[in-house]
C-alpha cells in the first residue's frame, strides 16, 4: 500500500486530497508547513510527495531543493495556484516530477499520482468499459452499443468517474469533487442535471439512483 505525504497549508484542500486518496487505497500523512514537509520526507518512508509551492516557513521550492540535495529520489507532484510559466518551470527544474495547477479536479491529480507510482510492467487502460458503454481516454470518444455518442467535456469527465468505479455507489459529493474539483458548492444540483444529460445519451437505465446515497453505473 503506497504512502503519500501531503504538504498543503489550506485545510480545505488538504482534507479534500486526504479523503480522495484514502478512498482510492492510499495511506496519507498531512503536514502544513515547509519545515515539517522537509523533515517528514527525510524521516519517514513515503512513496510520493504532493507539495504545495506556497507553504509557510519554507516554500515548496526550498523544500524541494532540500529533498534533492539529500539525494532523495522521492517522486514529487507540485501544486501551485501561481499562473506564471516560470514558477512551474522552476519547480520542474528543481527536481519535481509533475505539477498540477489550482484549481484542479481530483481525477486529474489522481491520474498523475498513479503515473508516478506505476510499476514498470503495469499499463494504464486506455479504454474503460461497463456493459455496452465504452470510453476511449486517448481519443476522448464514447460509444454505446457500438454507436458513437457526443459528450460535453464535463459529461465525459463524469462518465469517466463512473467507469473507473463500476457498480459502486458514488455520492453527489464524490461526483462533485471528482468532476468539478475541490472548489465546488455542496448544495448545488449540478450533478443531478448532468446525470439527466448522461441518461438521455447512454440510456435511461444506465445510471441508477440509490435513494439517500447517490448514483451507480452498472450492476
Amino acid at each position: 500500500m503506497n504512502r503519500i505525504l501531503i504538504a498543503e497549508d489550506e485545510p480545505r484542500i488538504a482534507a479534500f486530497l486526504e479523503k480522495g486518496l484514502r478512498a482510492n487505497g492510499f495511506v496519507t500523512v498531512v503536514v502544513a508547513d515547509g519545515h515539517s514537509a522537509a523533515s517528514a520526507a527525510r524521516d519517514n518512508d513515503f512513496d510520493l510527495l504532493i507539495l504545495d509551492l506556497g507553504l509557510p516557513g519554507l516554500d515548496g521550492h526550498a523544500v524541494l531543493r532540500m529533498i534533492r540535495a539529500r539525494g532523495e529520489r522521492l517522486p514529487v507532484v507540485i501544486l501551485t495556484a501561481r499562473q506564471g510559466l516560470n514558477d512551474t518551470v522552476a519547480g520542474l527544474d528543481g527536481g519535481a516530477d509533475d505539477y498540477v495547477t489550482k484549481p484542479f479536479r481530483f481525477e486529474e491529480l489522481l491520474a498523475r499520482v498513479r503515473a508516478r507510482l506505476r510499476d514498470p510492467g503495469r499499463t494504464e487502460p486506455v479504454t474503460l468499459r461497463c456493459n455496452d458503454i465504452e470510453l476511449d481516454l486517448r481519443s476522448r470518444r464514447a460509444h454505446v452499443g457500438g454507436q458513437p455518442v457526443d459528450l460535453s467535456a464535463r459529461e465525459f469527465v463524469l462518465l469517466e468517474t463512473f467507469l473507473r468505479h463500476p457498480g459502486q455507489v458514488l455520492s453527489r459529493e464524490q461526483l462533485l469533487s471528482h468532476a468539478w474539483g475541490y472548489d465546488f458548492d455542496p448544495g448545488s444540483n449540478v450533478v443531478d442535471v448532468y446525470i439527466a444529460h448522461l441518461r438521455k445519451k447512454l440510456g435511461s437505465d444506465a445510471i441508477t439512483t440509490v435513494r439517500g446515497m447517490g448514483y451507480r453505473l452498472g450492476d
